[in-house]
């Protein structure tokens, strides 16, 4: 790490949710790629320091598909059913007040290698072990395949997509933090009611669920009766939690990880 980084604090310590809440936030840059606005900051409070990404509603691009204003809330609803889970899946994530207005803020994830997890190779590189996800042809006109790791992390995270409605988890939203633990970044075009999922994460289509899955999705349901319903209320409408119940019904009728429904691309372009 560079000597001006901030040492990283780990998502999973207690401290980063009170951090996220109630630290000063200092913008640092912006993340030029990104489709909305999307600012690298520091966040700091009581001597405790982190990097963090806060993302402004004020700077979110309208879609036709998404009340505008609202995926800033569907990043914190993503957050609040991936602790639900109980898988920690997503850095922890918070709605508040910025510099630039409400928005939200998010721990940053260090990553050393952004294709650890998923990534296009050719035909005769697959790593052992890794599941094929689509064939096509690289710029070059040659023959690729997009192949996501086989973990348990991605099998958990593929059945979280499947829950949130995930429309777009490409290959860069796969991070592999500092823990060893996998993470899932960029979940503002989630939760949609009706059905628009598109992921790398297709290498398990077909399979049974885990019996410790369909155990979490049970708890899940349960709680989507409960507080899980009144916390998401702040950031959905009751169509859209109504939605996460029956993607959850449906997932422990089939206990299987499903196909696309043919209706909707399948996977996201650009794939990272």
């Amino acid at each position: 790490m560079p000597a001006d980084r901030i040492p990283p604090v780990l998502p999973t310590d207690p401290a980063a949710l009170p951090l996220l809440h109630g630290g000063r936030i200092d913008v640092a840059g912006r993340i030029v790629d990104a489709s909305n606005a999307t600012l690298f900051a520091t966040i700091s409070d009581d001597g405790v320091q982190a990097e963090c990404v806060y993302k402004p509603i004020r700077g979110e691009r309208p879609l036709w598909d998404f009340a505008d204003g609202t995926l800033a809330g569907r990043e914190v609803a993503s957050f609040l059913i991936s602790e639900a889970t109980s898988w920690a899946l997503i850095p922890p994530t918070v709605l508040r007040p910025g510099p630039l207005g409400p928005g939200m803020v998010q721990l940053w994830v260090d990553v050393a290698d952004e294709r650890a997890l998923v990534d296009v190779v050719g035909v005769g590189g697959v790593p052992a072990g890794w599941r094929r996800v689509l064939r096509a042809h690289d710029r070059f006109g040659e023959p690729a395949l997009l192949v996501h790791a086989n973990t348990d992390w991605l099998r958990r995270m593929a059945v979280l997509d499947v829950l949130l409605n995930n429309a777009d988890r490409k290959g860069g939203h796969v991070l592999r933090g500092p823990d060893g633990a996998t993470y899932g970044v960029d979940h503002g075009i989630c939760l949609n009611h009706e059905d628009k999922l598109r992921t790398v994460l297709w290498g398990f289509l077909g399979e049974p669920l885990p019996a410790e899955t369909l155990g979490v999705l049970r708890r899940v349901r349960a709680e989507l009766d409960g507080d899980l319903a009144d916390a998401l209320d702040e950031h959905l409408t009751r169509k859209e939690i109504q939605a996460v119940r029956d993607r959850t019904e449906r997932l422990l009728e089939t206990e299987m990880f499903p196909a696309p429904n043919g209706d909707w691309p399948a996977i996201p372009w650009p794939a990272f």
